[in-house]
């Protein structure tokens, strides 16, 4: 079938064997706390996809990490959204890395050396907030830094070696870095609980519990900081590009899922069949479209609206087909197995990552008119 061929040929270039093992994994298994699909890609090198190969890891592309996200969602809907995640809090430390002092390259090479999993506690959206300002407590300490507050949803809580955390540092004595800056705690640090927080079973393979923080010290070899505001803002938008390119290729990856049932089932005519099919490759197009002017050196301004567009245009492309798509598997695929209300459920969730749709309709417009672009 040529129908996800060029993704998974990518998966099984960067990361051999590994789509093999998903294909012979049902939804039952990977989307259920205890997901194998976890180890495997951690097995696979999964985890150095988008590590440079300066310090271990892949160097995979933009354009190669959207294929790669979309070839994963089409296996495993946790899976691919659990290991965005990951993905993000490695592009957050490349990005640094470029602008910062060296001890991002070093925490680079741990993860790659190691094959940690580095769970995501960036910042999330929440009303009335930017959704880049952290929300931590820090405070100073002889030798680093104290770190109070919790992330949930926290995807790969059980799994994950590291935890990345922004922080906004305050000013300390002369000559101490203040400013943000992204921490590493280890997982088994003493301060850091799980604690259960997701109770639907839609994605529960994705381990994302809350992760809770009490009096955490984080050592400042542990803590890259970027004082300069300039770089700091660049370091966010960067990694919210990152960001937004890969979970909408994973949420497009689940509705191929879909898709591609219809097409292997030979449902509906061949007027239907094609069409579901030109969606969400044109979708992907657009997806692809962002991450070349990206690895292009575009601005990072217009990175961002362009890429904001793209998942909003992936989102718009998953309403229309997944329901259709439902449809025309039949009342009986609906009855006698839960992989098409997993999948239908599963894609429509990247409408509930932030920024809505609602909320950029007035920044979208005013980009388009000439006007600067910012998340607020």
């Amino acid at each position: 079938m040529n129908f996800l061929k060029q993704e998974r040929a990518v998966l099984n270039e960067l990361l051999p064997g590994l789509d093999e093992k998903l294909a012979k994994l049902s939804l039952t298994e990977t989307e259920q706390p205890g997901n194998p699909g976890i180890a495997q890609y951690r097995e696979s090198g999964g985890v150095r996809l988008l590590i440079p190969t300066a310090q271990g890891g892949l160097g995979a592309n933009a354009l190669q990490a959207v294929r790669v996200s979309r070839a994963i969602g089409s296996r495993s809907p946790s899976l691919a959204i659990a290991t965005t995640m990951h993905q993000f809090s490695v592009v957050s430390l490349v990005e640094a890395a470029a602008v910062g002092t060296g001890v991002e390259s070093l925490l680079l090479e741990t993860v790659a050396s190691r094959n940690h999993y580095v769970a995501s506690g960036f910042a999330e959206g929440k009303t009335g907030q930017n959704i880049l300002t952290s929300s931590m407590q820090v405070q100073r300490s002889s030798d680093g830094l104290i770190v109070n507050g919790s992330k949930k949803p926290c995807s790969l809580s059980e799994s994950m070696d590291l935890l990345t955390v922004s922080l906004s540092v305050p000013p300390g004595k002369d000559g101490e870095p203040s400013g943000f800056a992204v921490a590493i705690v280890p997982a088994d640090a003493e301060g850091v609980e799980l604690r259960p927080f997701w109770s639907n079973s839609v994605l529960a393979g994705a381990e994302s519990d809350e992760v809770i923080l009490r009096d955490v010290a984080v050592p400042d070899a542990f803590v890259a900081y970027l004082a300069d505001e300039a770089q700091a803002q660049t370091v966010q938008t960067r990694g919210f590009i990152w960001f937004e390119l890969l979970i909408s290729a994973a949420y497009l990856g689940v509705a191929s899922a879909l898709v591609e049932r219809v097409l292997v089932g030979g449902r509906g005519t061949p007027t239907e069949r094609t069409q579901l099919a030109i969606d969400v490759e044109a979708a992907m197009g657009v997806l692809e479209n962002a991450a070349r002017a990206m690895m292009d050196g575009e601005n990072n301004e217009d990175a961002l609206a362009h890429v904001i567009m793209a998942r909003y245009a992936v989102q718009g492309a998953i309403e229309r087909v997944t329901f259709h798509a439902a449809e025309l598997l039949g009342g009986m695929a609906f009855l006698t197995s839960n992989d098409v209300v997993c999948l239908l459920a599963s894609a429509r969730a990247l409408a509930f990552h932030p920024p809505s749709r609602a909320s950029l309709v007035t920044e979208l417009d005013d980009y388009l008119g000439g006007k600067p672009f910012a998340i607020a």
